[in-house]
């Protein structure tokens, strides 16, 4: 288990409320969906823990997850980079929304972990 750098509570919030907005056309506070992006990439990796996979949303956070060969040193051989909505598209639905992800290595197909069952505490 990781230690966390964001409250449980205040992650779930977050993510509640951008999902409850969803569609709505409502502008999020960049604040929201860093909490909401920073607390599943902390639940993600919790649930799938490893160093094998680096998983980096620029500006909000990063991750390493999954079992499996790691690395100590210089760029990952596998790594998932993309923004947040898309991130959190993935973990909610399983799709990407529309959005870009950018992967290489051979451990970096993650379709089989999304979406992410009972993210939202419910």
């Amino acid at each position: 288990m990781m230690k966390r750098k964001i409250d449980i509570a205040k992650g779930q919030a977050a993510l509640c409320a951008y999902v409850e907005s969803f569609g709505s056309g409502e502008a999020f506070e960049v604040a929201t969906i860093n909490d909401a992006v920073r607390y599943t990439l902390e639940e993600f990796a919790d649930r799938y823990p490893g160093r094998s996979v680096e998983i980096r949303v620029p500006w909000i956070g990063a991750i390493q997850a999954i079992e499996g060969p790691s690395h100590k040193r210089g760029t990952p051989p596998n790594v998932v980079e993309l923004d947040g909505k898309t991130w959190l598209n993935l973990v909610l639905t399983g799709e990407t929304g529309g959005g870009n992800v950018s992967s290489s290595g051979s451990r970096a197909d993650l379709s089989s972990y999304f979406p992410l069952p009972n993210v939202l505490g419910l």
